[in-house]
């Protein structure tokens, strides 16, 4: 009889009556939707949505909490549209495919995960690792892990000897014939076969690497490494399955080839031509620069033995060359989404891209909405996440200052609040 006594009163403590609100008082909130901010707001947080916003500063009252950010400037939690939360740069890190087993990489990718989901990025797109990224997603789902929320490729496509072919400097009787199993790809058959192993994987949306690329240990840093019908075979593949399509390309007739394929976004797109650009247009195909990467590789390149023979003459050719391409798309008209390659530096610097977009000349608050309601609406997201709306999952961050003023803030992030738990205050 005790033990019905017991779970009855858990039943009770359980119910709504004992619900608890959380009240986030801001001292200024950028809601993501208007290009201004508003003084003086509370956000009402119940469970992981945000149920009401309210000017002032409401009163806490009976079981509700009260969060403090009235010196702070509060907005919506941003979306990286490109990482690789598997991997972080460091000098001689190809040895690491050889001495790292799935559990080091997972250990690794998970603390990778967190610092992220720190540095106030709540939703990332992975595009690309081993697959470990696959199970860290579902780790994170389960709460089992702490991180932002994952949409992740989990191996990208690749043509043999291309770009992600996950045997590229091995010594021949390591190579081996990767396929479509492994992502790597020699037709359109192959390509229909690859999309549908990641669906099997359990991933959320398909990677090409359409061109070459900097830190692959292969020659070939922006020529064309697919055909236009095999790209075509993985989106219209893809489209079957729900996928959409992402494709690394720096050089400019792998990009073309991609962007009349279908493909959703184009990353990087170093050698980007005024074709190209129309055919952006065209096409409705946006643009992920990936600029910090850019700039990255190319510093890194400069110290001896941080990179193979093979990639440093790629760093030191292509990574200076993403800001001004960004920058001429931007001017030209192309759609831009926020995404930065994070691993190729270091975790937890993403929000240093949104400097560098300025820098090109894209006004702050364009920048910003890149990283909220433009990745949303990518990701099909658009009415859970990239904005403080009500209905909306409570995502939300807290910097120090006014972004649209000063977009360094966004570098140093106070609070951060992910599907309405606190992570950082």
């Amino acid at each position: 009889m005790k033990k019905i006594y017991l779970l009855a009163g858990l039943s009770l403590l359980a119910s709504p009556l004992f619900a608890q609100r959380t009240l986030i008082h801001c001292g200024n909130l950028f809601d993501g939707v208007s290009n201004t901010l508003q003084p003086q707001m509370t956000i009402v947080v119940e469970g992981n949505k945000i149920t009401a916003l309210q000017k002032g500063y409401t009163a806490a009252s009976g079981q509700d909490r009260a969060i403090d950010l009235k010196n702070k400037t509060v907005l919506p939690g941003l979306i990286d549209m490109h990482v690789h939360l598997e991997s972080q740069t460091r000098r001689g890190g190809a040895i690491d495919g050889f001495t790292s087993n799935p559990a080091d990489v997972a250990y690794r990718a998970a603390r990778y995960a967190k610092t992220t989901l720190l540095a106030g990025f709540t939703t990332v797109r992975d595009l690309g690792g081993s697959g470990v990224n696959v199970s860290l997603r579902n780790a994170i789902n389960a709460g089992l892990v702490e991180g932002p929320r994952v949409l992740t490729v989990g191996k990208s496509i690749a043509t043999t000897g291309g770009h992600a072919d996950p045997t590229n400097g091995y010594r021949k009787d390591l190579m081996g014939d990767p396929g479509p199993e492994d992502g790597v790809i020699n037709s359109p058959e192959d390509a229909r076969k690859a999309v549908r192993q990641r669906y099997k994987d359990g991933s959320d949306l398909i990677k090409i690497t359409a061109t070459g690329g900097v830190l692959s240990n292969a020659k070939d840093g922006s020529g064309p490494q697919f055909t236009e019908e095999e790209v075509k075979a993985v989106v219209d593949a893809a489209k079957d399955y729900g996928f959409a399509v992402a494709a690394h390309a720096h050089g400019t007739e792998g990009m073309k080839r991609a962007i009349r394929a279908g493909v959703q976004t184009i990353e990087h797109g170093t050698y980007m031509d005024d074709e190209a650009i129309e055919l952006f247009k065209k096409h409705g195909t946006y643009y992920v620069p990936t600029i910090i990467a850019g700039k990255t590789v190319a510093d890194s390149a400069k110290h001896f033995g941080y990179y193979t023979a093979l990639v440093t003459p790629k760093a030191l050719a292509i990574g200076p060359k993403i800001q001004a391409t960004f920058g001429k798309a931007y001017k030209a008209g192309v759609k831009i989404a926020f995404g930065t390659d994070a691993g190729v530096f270091i975790h937890g610097y993403n929000a240093k891209e949104f400097e560098y977009m300025v820098e090109a000349g894209m006004p702050a608050i364009e920048a910003i909405k890149s990283a909220l309601l433009t990745n949303a609406k990518l990701l099909g997201m658009e009415t859970q996440i990239g904005s403080l709306e009500t209905g909306k999952m409570a995502d939300i961050i807290a910097v120090d200052e006014n972004p649209i003023q000063n977009i360094k803030t966004l570098q140093t992030v106070r609070f951060v609040m992910k599907d309405g738990k606190v992570y950082k205050q």
